[in-house]
């Protein structure tokens, strides 16, 4: 039924019993159509100081403005939630303007469940279109907008209609005052979030884009690497025979191939290959982001390689090396590092960063083969690693120094 009429009008109820002073509840009469509704407004006055016609209290004491700019407020929500049942192209009555300002939206669609079969989409597509990461991600994101909206609104779920800027705002202050989230992985889980928001938007559930004002912005990382005579430390320092000697060759083979800890731990002997020079080549994708990543094996990495060729666990399991798991690995390299004499926090993803600086950029391999070697969507990614290449940077300049100088 269309609306043909519409009414709003502010009067004092006596209460029963009544109130000390003679006071009076305020009430809003919301009428649609002739059906009327009244809601109370939670709020007392006194007749004397109250306008029958004007609906408003009178006088110029400051008690009076503020019950006066409270009306106003509320005036304005009930236009509001009239405006939302006009766009959602809902029957426009008094009863559902009234659920509306009582937060009464039985049936309304709220985030986690849109969120739940956003990721499931996800966990079914593994291996076609997305890697196991991506979803651990989005799992990871789901798990803290859950508890965000249970430390903020004390609630279970969050209606999507209500999302807004301050939504967002307080979840990037949540994240990183409570969570102790840095700055960069705050902004990769709103990214995450936003995705599903947008999927609200795209389906009608939600008028615009809370997002809209929000700056997405990455502050720059000291991505540490090892220098030149660190691994050359590295490499010479005898490990012996154990877990030690295994967990450094599986780090240098990867600061000579740039391959991160996953990718590694997946190499298969059927994905080194002859490549267009004859000479072997690592042919595999990148779990993280699944792109072709095409690496030409370097002579310390082959003589690694050659040394695991008849260890069991390869040959039964068509493994290129023996990976553990990735917390032991760390654990030791912190131990290699120490022996090493190395004070930088060597982790498996410094192997990564080597091989991009250290070993490629600073070697003056060209960043497009570089990002192309690491698997890198985007060259502006593999400029991360460009702009801590202060040797690089000198070369060069001695070369233009040399120019200039004839």
């Amino acid at each position: 039924m269309l609306e043909t009429s519409f009414g709003l009008i502010f009067f004092l109820k006596k209460p029963k019993p009544e109130l000390a002073g003679g006071m009076r509840y305020v009430y809003c009469r919301v009428t649609v159509n002739g059906v009327p509704k009244d809601i109370s407004t939670k709020r007392i006055w006194h007749p004397s100081k109250w306008s029958v016609g004007g609906g408003r209290a009178t006088g110029n004491k400051e008690d009076t403005k503020t019950l006066n700019a409270y009306l106003d407020t509320l005036t304005s929500k009930i236009y509001e939630a009239k405006r939302s049942l006009i766009e959602e192209n809902k029957e426009v009555t008094s009863e559902a303007i009234k659920n509306i300002l009582l937060g009464r939206t039985e049936g309304g669609k709220t985030i986690l469940p849109i969120f739940r079969e956003h990721n499931d989409q996800i966990a079914a597509l593994i291996g076609a279109d997305f890697a196991p990461g991506t979803l651990e991600r989005y799992e990871t994101c789901m798990k803290h907008t859950r508890d965000f909206i249970k430390w903020k609104y004390q609630a279970d779920d969050f209606e999507i209609r209500k999302l807004d800027y301050e939504f967002i705002s307080q979840y990037e202050f949540w994240l990183k005052a409570v969570k102790k989230v840095s700055h960069n992985t705050t902004m990769k889980y709103l990214a995450n979030f936003k995705k599903i928001v947008l999927l609200c938007v795209k389906r009608g559930w939600l008028l615009r884009d809370p997002f809209y004002a929000f700056k997405f912005s990455k502050r720059e990382v000291d991505r540490q690497a090892l220098t030149e005579v660190e691994l050359k430390k590295v490499w010479e320092k005898d490990m012996g025979n154990g877990r030690l000697a295994l967990v450094k060759d599986i780090f240098l083979f990867c600061c000579y191939t740039g391959l991160a800890y996953a990718d590694i731990y997946k190499l298969k002997r059927t994905e080194i290959a002859e490549g267009i020079d004859g000479g072997k080549w690592i042919t595999t994708k990148r779990q993280k982001t699944d792109t072709p990543s095409r690496i030409p094996i370097l002579p310390m990495a082959m003589e690694i390689m050659e040394k695991y060729g008849d260890h069991p666990q390869c040959e039964n399991e068509n493994r290129v090396l023996p990976v553990l798991s990735n917390q032991k690995m760390n654990s030791y390299l912190k131990e290699i590092a120490d022996l090493c004499g190395i004070t930088k926090n060597v982790t498996f993803h410094l192997a990564r960063h080597t091989f991009a600086t250290t070993v490629t950029l600073t070697n003056g391999v060209p960043i497009e083969s570089v990002s192309k070697m690491l698997g890198h969507r985007n060259i502006k990614t593999t400029q991360q690693y460009a702009k801590i290449v202060d040797r690089k940077v000198s070369d060069d300049m001695a070369r233009l120094k040399e120019i200039l100088r004839k």
